[in-house]
């Protein structure tokens, strides 16, 4: 997964910059290997009459297509980086276990208040984890706490990608393209060449409903084949290359496009972290930093959480999850 410590100038700016800069510094601080480093970012199209677009060439880009275009830069080595998710949140566990967490799977089944309408726990597979605090952090899943808790609506969006085994076929640039795959039909491959030798590349999102167990997340009928067909014409070296995974996941949107990061109205003690879209990676920590500030100390101070309020939005009514 790529980042920027820019995001343009949108409420989301100082977060992404904050993040950015830890990013940079976790790997020293834990002493883990997530795959963190540095690249260059192109932007382009395929398939799209060049007449419609700016001037750019590939040439120079071996591993792309003649197919494809790239007219601008989008970042240098100096404001973009990635990282690999699953070995970044692995190593952030792990981390935060030798600070004395505990990780506990399970499935929560209800938020257990006190008469002083306050968290006093939660209920994981009908026993009661007591507690002083407790953050939803579930991704597209928060959706489900909001059979018990005042919470905005938070709304999976699908996407599909692969993985390739490339090796050193591919250096390190990651390419965002506009590609056409039929008259009127778009889409945005997002092509992203990993530190260890493989390459990530998502595209074709879709509105399939969310599964209430992540387990049954899987590709849409016929979407990782679109994928691996553009792919294909994209890249010879994605072309001949090993597919090492053929999958979905489900990013979490919001009504307004902004996180919600804070407290829950109405009940002291529970706080929300989730709706970062496609964005999720990069804020992370300082979404986390920001988070444990406020639990503690009452209030962010590395970042402003205000434009991130949950309760800037109406809640979603318990009974919108029975439909």
């Amino acid at each position: 997964m790529a980042f920027w410590r820019w995001t343009g100038a949108t409420p989301l700016e100082p977060l992404a910059r904050r993040s950015f800069a830890l990013h940079a510094g976790l790997p020293k601080e834990i002493g883990g290997d997530w795959g963190y480093c540095r690249l260059t970012t192109y932007g382009g199209f395929a398939g799209i009459e060049k007449s419609d677009h700016p001037p750019g060439s590939a040439h120079g880009f071996k591993w792309l297509s003649d197919d494809v275009t790239l007219a601008r830069r989008l970042g240098s080595a100096e404001t973009t980086a990635q990282v690999h998710p699953r070995h970044f949140t692995a190593a952030m566990m792990r981390a935060a276990e030798a600070k004395g967490a505990e990780l506990r799977l399970g499935r929560v089944t209800g938020v257990v208040c006190g008469s002083g309408a306050g968290v006093n726990g939660v209920q994981v597979d009908g026993e009661i984890i007591g507690g002083d605090a407790a953050v939803i952090a579930m991704g597209p899943w928060s959706i489900l706490a909001a059979k018990w808790l005042p919470l905005p609506g938070v709304f999976g969006l699908k996407g599909h990608s692969l993985v390739f085994e490339t090796g050193t076929k591919i250096p390190a640039e990651a390419v965002f393209l506009e590609y056409q795959e039929a008259p009127g039909a778009v889409s945005s491959p997002e092509v992203f060449p990993r530190a260890d030798g493989t390459t990530y590349v998502c595209a074709i999102s879709s509105e399939s409903p969310l599964p209430v167990d992540p387990a049954d997340v899987a590709p849409d009928p016929g979407a990782v084949e679109r994928l691996q067909a553009m792919c294909a014409r994209l890249s010879p070296a994605l072309g001949e290359s090993k597919i090492l995974a053929r999958q979905a996941c489900y990013r979490p949107v919001t009504e307004d496009g902004l996180p919600l990061i804070g407290p829950v109205p109405g009940v002291k003690g529970i706080y929300v972290a989730t709706g970062h879209s496609v964005w999720g990676i990069l804020n992370a920590p300082a979404t986390g930093e920001a988070m444990a500030e406020l639990i503690v100390d009452g209030a962010a101070r590395t970042v402003d959480l205000s434009r991130f309020h949950p309760g800037r939005l109406r809640p979603l009514h318990p009974t919108w999850l029975d439909r």
